[in-house]
């Protein structure tokens, strides 16, 4: 059975919450710790459906008897994971989101060991916003691409305001943070392509069928020289001459021209 506290936590003196508010605000806590928090019912469930484990859950006794989070404390019997209870008003001090169904849980971030890639992935060159990397994260997902790679200035893909644009994504992914240039350059053996401005290669003209690395690149800087250099330029064409599209929609752009060039025959047939 599930581990249960029945009497409702009252202090933000407590460690557990102590803890979990470290998490939940402080970078430099969740690469400490190597722990994450998922915060609402979506994530959660994500991550059940996923068989991810849940290393502790948080709810708010205002929340106990909701219906999504009595279907998913059925699911979290098998986990064997502590679940606390918290009063409503120490609950409201701790979460970042807004009003809503008050659960969070406590995950271990995942840390797969970099090796050789032979096999379509994306690299997130020092993204920076939380948004433009869920975005990213989940159109990999939808068109099929599972391994993701982030160098050491992309956004924590692990912490709650990634986690919430990408909806759960980075449980279906296999990701690597802190990635240095040099190895992206010796272990990624595909193909690497990089959108830029300064090529009259055109991305509908261009064979994406075989296994290839697209390279996204920071928001205002763009692509690394090195990596840049090692890459395939590939541009997307702006009839009406605006200055760059945003890395999420240029990113997703090009993984959906990825998957139509491959599933052609399978698409015109709607």
């Amino acid at each position: 059975m599930t581990a249960y506290s029945f009497e409702p936590i009252h202090s933000d003196k407590n460690p557990t919450i102590k803890r979990v508010k470290a998490l939940l605000t402080q970078a430099r806590q969740r690469k400490k710790q190597q722990q994450t928090v998922l915060e609402g019912v979506h994530l959660i469930d994500a991550a059940l459906r996923s068989d991810y484990p849940i290393a502790q859950v948080l709810l708010s006794e205002a929340s106990q008897s909701h219906p999504e989070v009595q279907m998913l404390l059925s699911q979290l019997q098998a986990e064997n994971a502590p679940i606390l209870l918290l009063d409503d008003a120490l609950y409201q001090n701790l979460r970042t989101l807004g009003t809503g169904v008050d659960i969070m849980a406590v995950i271990d971030i995942p840390a797969p060991h970099f090796a050789p890639i032979t096999s379509d992935c994306l690299i997130l060159n020092d993204v920076q916003d939380s948004g433009n990397v869920g975005t990213l994260l989940r159109t990999a997902a939808a068109v099929g691409i599972d391994t993701v790679i982030c160098t050491p200035m992309t956004a924590q893909v692990w912490s709650p305001k990634t986690l919430r644009a990408g909806m759960g994504a980075q449980f279906a992914l296999t990701i690597y943070e802190d990635v240095s240039i040099d190895s992206i350059l010796s272990e990624v053996k595909v193909p690497l392509l990089a959108t830029s401005s300064h090529t009259d290669t055109l991305i509908y003209q261009h064979d994406l069928r075989e296994p290839l690395a697209w390279v996204m690149g920071n928001e205002g800087q763009g692509v690394e020289a090195t990596l840049l250099h090692s890459a395939t330029p590939i541009a997307l064409p702006q009839p009406n001459g605006q200055e760059s599209l945003n890395v999420a929609i240029a990113g997703s752009l090009c993984l959906y021209e990825t998957l139509r060039q491959r599933s052609y025959r399978e698409l015109s047939s709607f």
